[in-house]
């Protein structure tokens, strides 16, 4: 029986691009996932460092006039939203379902998207890890401790702490990715 020959793969066949992504997925991906994984440690570590140095309340100056370290539990959503409210129960269901639900879809688009070291897919695993650092402490302990505050004189930026700060730096990168004019297509 004649040996059959194998055609190379032209530009029009989409398998081999295909493959090709599936390929380049799996070799990023687990450098994404540990990039999230790092945040969500890093802040998770953050957060027992100053639990087990600063009591609540208490504040430790890092730069006069600019930078403290206050231990901070906030039972409310970004920037102590909702904190103050008459039913924290129902408010913590719902932010841990709209923090469960933001989990997964990032990392929905994390795995669908992201077949490159991309501007994008670092954006989206900053802010995977940041999810998951938060809605850790949402689940655990029922509030998110903070302890960055950030002033300049009288102006105090709500205290955050590094999943914050992940999510924040995730999603300015996301609109550096959009605002950026993209590059012509070859032909």
């Amino acid at each position: 029986m004649p040996e059959r020959y194998e055609y190379p793969p032209t530009e029009f066949d989409p398998q081999p691009r295909r493959a090709r992504a599936t390929g380049q997925r799996r070799r990023y991906f687990p450098l994404l996932l540990g990039l999230a994984a790092f945040v969500a440690i890093a802040d998770h570590v953050s957060k027992k460092f100053i639990t087990h140095r600063l009591p609540v309340g208490r504040s430790h100056t890092v730069i006069p006039g600019i930078l403290n370290i206050t231990h901070v539990l906030n039972t409310g959503a970004a920037f102590s939203f909702l904190a103050d409210t008459a039913s924290p129960d129902l408010v913590l269901r719902g932010l841990i379902l709209f923090s469960v639900a933001a989990v997964l879809i990032v990392g929905v688009m994390l795995i669908r998207s992201c077949n490159c070291l991309s501007l994008t897919c670092i954006a989206l695993a900053l802010i995977l890890g940041g999810a998951v650092g938060n809605l850790y402490d949402r689940i655990v302990y029922h509030y998110v401790i903070d302890f960055i505050g950030f002033h300049i004189g009288p102006y105090h930026w709500p205290d955050f702490n590094f999943a914050d700060s992940a999510i924040v730096i995730g999603a300015c990168l996301l609109m550096i990715e959009i605002i950026r004019p993209q590059p012509e297509p070859r032909s």
